[in-house]
């Protein structure tokens, strides 16, 4: 075989190994409520060992969620098959709160429904993923878990 016809195909099989070791695309969450739906990827994100972080604090989602009506989220495999949970603020009756759900388990669940007290106004919510390590807290010297990735929602005119 020449080495003309030689040259267009390493350079097809440079092709295929250069996108075969691309990275794969960051997972997604899906927020929801009132018929509108924002999909927004992470504003931090680690691998599980906490190794290789990156942060993109533009990335952080918009959607209108009314009083009185619930946030629905739903996250990939990629977080579901790790514990996370769900942060958020709100105000009612004038006053700054925050809350957070209890951490579901692995594989535990892909969607989870907010609901906040009667006349609450969402603020912001945050799913968190946590990471595969433990940190020591260096006052207790109790076990900490890692939070290895953020997915951020943020109501406009609140906050």
């Amino acid at each position: 075989m020449s080495v003309k016809r030689l040259v267009p195909l390493v350079l097809a099989g440079a092709g295929v190994l250069a996108s075969a070791c691309s990275a794969p695309p960051l997972p997604q969450v899906t927020f929801f409520s009132v018929n509108q739906t924002a999909v927004t990827g992470p504003t931090k994100y680690c691998d599980l060992k906490v190794t290789k972080c990156a942060s993109d604090p533009a990335a952080a989602a918009t959607l209108a969620v009314p009083p009185n009506k619930p946030l629905q989220i739903s996250v990939p495999t990629e977080v579901g098959d790790a514990a996370w949970q769900v942060e958020f603020t709100y105000t009612l009756n004038g006053q700054k709160e925050q809350g957070r759900t209890s951490v579901f388990g692995r594989g535990e669940r892909l969607a989870y429904t907010l609901q906040l007290p009667a006349g609450a106004q969402l603020e912001t919510a945050a799913v968190q993923r946590y990471a595969g390590v433990l940190t020591l807290n260096p006052d207790t010297g109790e076990p900490e878990f890692v939070i290895g990735a953020n997915w951020v929602l943020t109501v406009p005119g609140q906050g």
